[in-house]
């Protein structure tokens, strides 16, 4: 079932005209590409202040709450960028295991960071400096875990 849907993808006018654009793949890959950067910036801000585990100026929910728009922004920008992506290699994505081992990390990834490393980060007192050092870092461990494949993906399949 999930191969059918995968081929339909494949096959559709939007992929194919995706596909035969000698600008559009380029100009989303690109995209894609600036969303990936304003992501991990914005992951990053945090993260870093979370293994920090100091209380720092300003303090760390304010830097959350500064960051969540740009996180949202380009999560929302990752995901109008992927999915033509996907589309244009639908089926070499379908059959590749970086692909899905990417798609099982950044499942984890996101519910990692919009529960755990949220709560903790938006907490403005009561949480322990280990605690907020191990979100942190386990945060920072499953964004390399999702672009290690993300990157590999385009030079081996």
């Amino acid at each position: 079932m999930l191969l059918q849907f995968f081929e339909a993808m494949n096959a559709s006018a939007m992929s194919v005209v995706i596909r035969d654009s000698l600008w559009m793949v380029g100009i989303i890959n690109a995209s894609h590409l600036l969303c990936v950067v304003m992501f991990i910036g914005a992951v990053l801000m945090v993260d870093l202040r979370l293994v920090a585990a100091d209380s720092g100026n300003p303090p760390l929910a304010e830097v959350a709450r500064d960051a969540h728009p740009w996180l949202i922004a380009a999560l929302i920008g990752l995901t109008v960028t992927g999915i033509p992506q996907i589309m244009t290699n639908a089926l070499r994505e379908y059959h590749s295991y970086l692909f899905w081992m990417k798609m099982t990390v950044l499942c984890v990834a996101l519910i990692h960071t919009f529960t755990l490393r949220r709560k903790v980060a938006h907490a403005e007192h009561g949480v322990a400096p280990a605690t907020r050092r191990a979100v942190g870092a386990v945060s920072i461990a499953l964004w390399i875990a999702v672009l290690i494949p993300a990157r590999l993906i385009g030079l081996f399949t």
